[in-house]
């Protein structure tokens, strides 16, 4: 999801001021310390925004970073420059892979469709950079801001070589983001500010994914309550169901499958989804088959079926035999269902 997408088209440099913290929904309590410590000029070192995935951890970092950077509040014409990262002053850090020598981002890996089997981390070589980066004053704001996202992914050399510049940044503010204080370094954790951040209401929820032109999600509920109160889980649920054709789709939930449909179905989701998508289609089955069917079988035989992709079993298999056993149970339970009614 960008940020430019909540924003205005820049204009003239003249424009009205505007807050930085305008687009942010449902995250009062985390904007409230951000605000406090702007107002008062007790700007931290470093900040740990903890909290949820997809909840507007990197929008409210990329809105802090504008207000830190151009002071409070600030100009459209100054800020796009921030929201497309090419200011002066600003380092942006994310999880990368290990390809021939160099570092992807996950952006690159898709693009280039690189597949690796470790997911990305922040390495010791970026935090060398951020290191550099900081060696030399700023150029244009009064202080250079560096963002790490998901810092939990920190291998452990790059965490040990983070903790002196988070102690002594300089002229310069860190603003790290991780899903929550446990999973990071106890060290690393002691020397940020902690900015906790939670899972949206059901409305602030829908509110985000009008914003962002995600509203064809609202029609879901499935993926609505799979989200858990982050929009940003409801788009890639979106985007991860999106490829599978709507018939399949439709006999993929309803149940119960024919001996034909089930084998159809396995050809195309071991063809079509990757390993990841795959785990994640379980879970939006069981939702959807124990909203429809109630039988904890369901969905034991999902879990089975996660546990053996897990084990980097063959998919198609997997595929076949579980949902092989789906049709067989629901015809099981729709033929006692009629007999009780009879």
């Amino acid at each position: 999801m960008s940020i430019l997408q909540f924003f205005p088209d820049p204009g003239d440099p003249d424009e009205s001021l505007i807050d930085p913290f305008d687009p942010i929904v449902g995250q009062d309590q985390a904007i409230a310390l951000l605000q406090g410590a702007i107002t008062t000029n007790r700007i931290a070192p470093a900040y740990l925004f903890a909290g949820p995935v997809g909840v507007g951890k990197r929008l409210v970092a990329q809105c802090f970073a504008i207000a830190l950077s151009n002071g409070f509040p600030t100009t459209n014409f100054l800020n796009e420059r921030l929201h497309k990262s090419n200011h002066p002053d600003l380092l942006w850090v994310e999880p990368t892979y290990l390809h021939q020598g160099n570092l992807v981002t996950t952006t690159e890996a898709h693009t280039q469709k690189l597949e690796f089997k470790k997911p990305p981390q922040i390495r010791i070589e970026q935090v060398r950079e951020i290191v550099k980066f900081l060696s030399r004053p700023p150029l244009e704001a009064s202080r250079s801001i560096v963002v790490i996202e998901q810092a939990d992914t920190l291998a452990d050399s790059a965490a040990n070589a983070l903790l002196k510049t988070l102690e002594e940044p300089g002229r310069a503010t860190l603003i790290l983001t991780a899903s929550s204080t446990h999973s990071l370094l106890p060290t690393i954790v002691s020397r940020c500010t902690h900015v906790p951040f939670r899972s949206l209401s059901q409305s602030d929820t829908k509110r985000v994914l009008q914003q962002t032109g995600h509203g064809e999600i609202l029609a879901d509920n499935t993926l609505l309550q799979l989200s858990w109160g982050s929009p940003g889980k409801a788009i890639a649920s979106f985007e991860q169901l999106n490829p599978i054709p709507q018939d399949l789709r439709r006999a993929l939930t309803e149940l119960p499958l024919t001996t034909r449909q089930a084998l159809e179905l396995a050809s195309f989701i071991d063809k079509t989804l990757d390993a990841q998508t795959q785990l994640w289609l379980i879970d939006y089955l069981q939702h959807c088959y124990w909203q429809l069917h109630h039988q904890p079988s369901i969905i034991q035989h999902l879990e089975n079926a996660r546990n053996y992709l897990l084990k980097l079993a063959q998919s198609r298999l997997v595929w076949d035999v579980t949902l092989m056993q789906l049709s067989h149970l629901t015809q099981s339970f729709a033929f006692q269902n009629s007999k009780t009614h009879n």
